[in-house]
């Protein structure tokens, strides 16, 4: 049997200090986009984000469902710029969380019917997901949680997430 505080870094928990509010959220994100007017119509398009407010050709911020914003999107240090090249530090993807699998579906569809390729799609057992990028390659996940009581767990208790392929069909019945 492990100590503890073992068992704390086990779950990623600072041994001795509590974990974080539960309730916590990440709250947006900013992008570095090389054109501003390409990526408000890529979000505002293609996902149905709002503008909440733009400052001139510099920066805009998006929202779902009126909120200050979720996607803030700046041009000050990329303007005309390009993607990091491989091999380099910086976002691996952002994700947009869904509020149920029809949701989703209707996310995907509207992604197809506007032409956004698809990188691939997993079902996590936790969550199913689908990845694509950004016209800037930023990388994207769409996703819908499973509820907490059908997670995937090991005889401890642990999470036991696995990557098995989603039926993309299957979340297009969704909205049949």
């Amino acid at each position: 049997m492990s100590s503890p505080i073992e068992q704390a870094e086990y779950r990623g928990q600072t041994p001795g200090e509590p974990p974080i509010h539960p309730d916590t959220r990440i709250g947006h994100v900013h992008l570095k986009v090389s054109n501003l007017d390409r990526a408000i119509r890529f979000y505002r398009d293609a996902f149905g984000f709002e503008l909440m407010q733009q400052y001139g050709r510099e920066a805009a911020f998006l929202s779902a469902g009126g909120y200050h914003h979720h996607l803030g999107l700046n041009v000050w240090e990329s303007r005309n710029g390009s993607p990091p090249p491989p091999g380099t530090t910086g976002l691996y993807h952002f994700a947009i969380l869904y509020p149920n699998r029809k949701e989703l579906a209707r996310a995907f569809k509207r992604l197809i019917d506007h032409g956004v390729p698809i990188d691939g799609a997993a079902d996590h057992g936790v969550s199913e997901a689908i990845y694509l990028h950004d016209p800037d390659d930023n990388g994207i996940e769409i996703y819908v949680d499973r509820p907490r009581d059908q997670w995937p767990r090991r005889p401890d208790g642990s999470l036991s997430m696995v990557t098995r392929p989603l039926d993309l069909d299957g979340l297009l019945r969704e909205l049949a």
